[in-house]
């Protein structure tokens, strides 16, 4: 007998995560994949911060540490906040977690009641429509397409908010699409936001090293929704630092302490050795960012050139991040005499059949209408995927 629970229930399973479970295990069965489904940077952690974990060891800190984290550490954080986000977070506004995904959940889970509203931005972030969902909140998503950069005009945010709204959620640089906000863009969401008091917004900028043009802007930094605003962010992405697992938040202090509440029911303090390898990571010079930030980069350009010349895909230039999100509306009803495409997602599990080239379906990100690729892995696997996702799909008609 099987009873698992409606919360457990009403989640959906990750996709991004599905479709690289799949592509390992076909991987193991010997067969040539390429996974371009993940977003995870393919560069091994900096030395210096492998070196640190060591010490780590030897200096023995293995025992529990405190539930928002090592004191020095929040002090590095806050300091990086000032440094590189202009944002004052004292200490004891930060709060260390196991990755961005537990600090999303942690302030999703202290400030949303069941039947509050929470506005997200479409393409999003695949988990945060579950996660909204596992807190008993009512999604409300805002649509964009290719064709405006898969950006919200502010009359459209002005419109999702409602009575019930507690929450917005702003990414850029975006997960999924690349794209990234100007200041001037984010000012005009901004001056939304502050007529509607009550209402919060989580500014995820996990990744905010990865940007190719211009300077990341941080949503705190307009003043005036400052303490309406929870920045999240981590080491994953802009330190190649994904399994060790550290995310934070700068907020009120007053929502601090709920998410140093929560967090002590169900974690306590993470990962002593990982958050000394972040203390070193966050007081690195940032070579290692600029190396990586260089590589994508150059992926992008390689492959937003080399998707151009698939006849059907209507492709954008990324701004940031690492994946580009092309539009596959002209393959929709097509078929290759076997399989018919219904949707975004059989395309991708077409062209992991097919092409052995793993993406991910938009309908997991709120875009239907396109799949998702991620540039995060060397210039020839991309150049070989490239070629084999051409092939694939000349062969719909």
């Amino acid at each position: 007998m099987e009873y698992v629970s409606d919360r457990v229930k009403s989640l959906a399973v990750s996709q991004t995560l599905a479709m690289d479970q799949k592509s390992r295990e076909l991987k193991a069965k010997g067969i040539d994949v390429i996974s371009l489904s993940l977003g995870e940077p393919d560069f091994n952690t900096p030395d210096y911060i492998k070196e640190a974990a060591k010490k780590a060891i030897d200096d023995n800190y293995s025992k529990y540490p405190p539930v928002p984290g090592y004191e020095d550490l929040r002090k590095a954080i806050s300091a990086k906040f000032k440094r590189e986000n202009k944002l004052d977070y004292a200490p004891d506004q930060v709060i260390v977690s196991a990755g961005g995904k537990h600090s999303l959940i942690n302030v999703i889970l202290s400030i949303v009641n069941p039947g509050d509203e929470v506005v997200i931005l479409a393409p999003y972030w695949v988990s945060y429509y579950d996660q909204v969902i596992l807190a008993g909140g009512k999604p409300v998503i805002i649509s964009t397409t290719i064709d405006n950069d898969f950006k919200i005009r502010p009359e459209q945010l002005e419109n999702a908010i409602s009575g019930k709204t507690r929450l917005v959620i702003f990414n850029s640089p975006s997960n999924p699409t690349g794209m990234v906000y100007s200041k001037a863009e984010m000012e005009k969401l901004a001056r939304i936001i502050e007529k509607h008091e009550g209402v919060f917004v989580i500014s995820d900028e996990i990744y905010e090293h990865i940007i190719f043009e211009g300077e990341h802007v941080s949503l705190a930094s307009f003043s005036f929704i400052y303490d309406r605003v929870i920045t999240v962010n981590g080491v994953s992405k802009g330190y190649a630092m994904t399994g060790w697992r550290i995310g934070y938040i700068g907020a009120p202090v007053w929502l601090a302490k709920a998410c140093n509440k929560l967090q002590g029911q169900f974690t306590s303090g993470v990962c002593s050795i990982a958050q000394r390898a972040a203390l070193a990571a966050l007081q690195g010079t940032g070579e290692s960012q600029r190396i990586m930030r260089d590589a994508f980069l150059r992926r992008r350009d390689l492959v937003v050139g080399l998707l151009k010349e698939i006849r059907g895909l209507k492709v954008n230039v990324p701004q940031g991040a690492f994946y580009v999100m092309p539009d596959i509306s002209y393959f929709i009803g097509k078929s290759d005499g076997v399989t018919r495409i219904a949707d975004s997602g059989e395309l991708a599990m077409y062209l992991l059949d097919k092409a052995r080239v793993a993406t991910v379906g938009g309908d997991a990100f709120g875009a239907p209408e396109c799949i998702r690729i991620s540039y995060a892995t060397s210039d020839e696997l991309l150049v070989e995927a490239m070629k084999r996702i051409k092939v694939a799909l000349e062969n719909l008609s």
